[in-house]
């Protein structure tokens, strides 16, 4: 069974940076890509960035600039590095792994923008 767990989140103020981590435990084969998505209240879920088994990675293009998606191959963490935050950035921050036609989720790391 294959488990991601998120980590990082909390509060920062605007302009600050964040570092997301997801460790993930299981088996991974056949991993195709991993990806970060978002929810802010009253919205919809939306992917943030996602980056494939092979190391390429996309970006929300608003999001570009500001978010990066890398991994750590070695121990199968993929990380979220978030600059120059703002309170709309304020979401649960999801983990997604998608390995053959399963999607694998983790519970959510909470990010909170304000002064």
């Amino acid at each position: 069974q294959v488990q991601l767990v998120e980590s990082g989140g909390g509060l920062v103020q605007p302009g600050g940076s964040l570092r997301l981590s997801c460790t993930t435990s299981g088996s991974i084969y056949g991993l195709l890509h991993m990806a970060w998505y978002r929810q802010a209240p009253g919205k919809q879920r939306e992917v943030v960035a996602t980056i494939t088994r092979s190391g390429s990675t996309n970006t929300a293009d608003s999001l570009k600039g500001r978010f990066t998606i890398s991994r750590d191959s070695a121990t199968n963490t993929v990380y979220l590095q978030m600059n120059s935050l703002k309170p709309e950035d304020t979401a649960v921050y999801y983990c997604n792994a998608l390995i053959g036609v399963r999607n694998y989720w983790g519970q959510g790391t909470q990010v909170a923008v304000s002064s």
